[in-house]
């Protein structure tokens, strides 16, 4: 029987981190992450709402959907996101795979919506062909499916890492991204920030923690910044590679994290871990999240 994490935890009250907590397994069913956020101590929680790697869009049952908002409602989760499907590309000049991808990104909405989730957390895609006309049907699809999808969901970019034709790894298309959505729809879009992702697109959160924000406020702006992916890089610096690590025990290092969780400019921002889990997720999220607590007192 797989060991149980353990019961007792540093305080983690929002005042000293804000919303906290992990990306948590819907494996058994939609309704079976709720009991995991709650047995790590998680304030926040992402979760799949579908397999992220197939096309299929289930629906949401409307027992499922009552028992989902009653349990959360008894944690102590007062921010929950979905990050949507990987196979989603707005961006893809395929316009057979950009249709699919936005009749899935609507489900998606139409999905977090149901759930009453506070953000849906997306991809910028990858342009393929021609990286301003990437962003443009991007921008395109983002308008599209909010309008056709309105409601009190939040959709927040991801920075990426940049491998490839990926778009979102610099502050500048980012906002580039932002302004190019319809007005109309554009206040219900802002920025997941990846620590694992912007460390490898190059910005530096070791030697130039603060220039990396000041640049993030002069270009984005951090009214926009509704989230955070609090993630550690197995990668090293500017490597353009997705891969993340343990908390202080990657390139990015403890002294980065420290100062994240003590940042008063992030003190109410979500804070969400996707690190390696190995055998037991819920010990070692639990460990992590302790660890980011530790780091705030």
């Amino acid at each position: 029987m797989p060991r149980q994490p353990p019961v007792s935890r540093l305080p983690s009250p929002a005042s000293l981190t804000g919303p906290l907590g992990a990306h948590v397994s819907t494996a058994g069913g939609l309704t079976s992450c709720v009991p995991r956020a709650k047995a790590i101590g998680a304030t926040a929680m992402q979760i799949f709402t579908k397999q992220a790697n197939q096309w299929k869009e289930p629906g949401v049952t409307p027992d499922d959907r009552t028992t989902f908002l009653e349990t959360l409602a008894a944690t102590e989760v007062v921010v929950s996101n979905a990050h949507d499907s990987y196979l989603i590309n707005l961006g893809s000049p395929d316009p057979v795979l950009w249709h699919r991808s936005l009749i899935s990104f609507i489900s998606e909405l139409r999905r977090c919506e149901l759930l009453q989730l506070t953000y849906l957390v997306s991809h910028p895609g990858n342009f393929m062909d021609d990286r301003a006309s990437g962003i443009a049907r991007n921008a395109e699809a983002i308008s599209i499916a909010l309008a056709v999808v309105p409601g009190r969901t939040t959709l927040l970019m991801e920075t990426t890492a940049g491998s490839g034709t990926a778009i979102g790894a610099n502050f500048e298309e980012m906002a580039f991204l932002l302004e190019s959505i319809d007005p109309a729809v554009r206040h219900r879009v802002g920025v997941c920030v990846d620590t694992a992702h912007v460390f490898a697109a190059g910005y530096d959160l070791v030697n130039a923690y603060d220039d990396v924000w000041a640049l993030f406020g002069d270009t984005i702006g951090f009214a926009r910044l509704g989230m955070m992916h609090l993630n550690d890089s197995k990668a090293p610096f500017g490597s353009r590679k997705d891969r993340h690590e343990l908390i202080g025990e990657g390139a990015i290092g403890e002294g980065a994290f420290r100062r994240i969780m003590t940042d008063e400019r992030l003190r109410g921002v979500a804070k969400v871990i996707e690190t390696p889990k190995g055998d037991e997720p819920e010990v070692m999220d639990t460990k992590m999240l302790n660890r980011l607590r530790s780091y705030a007192v």
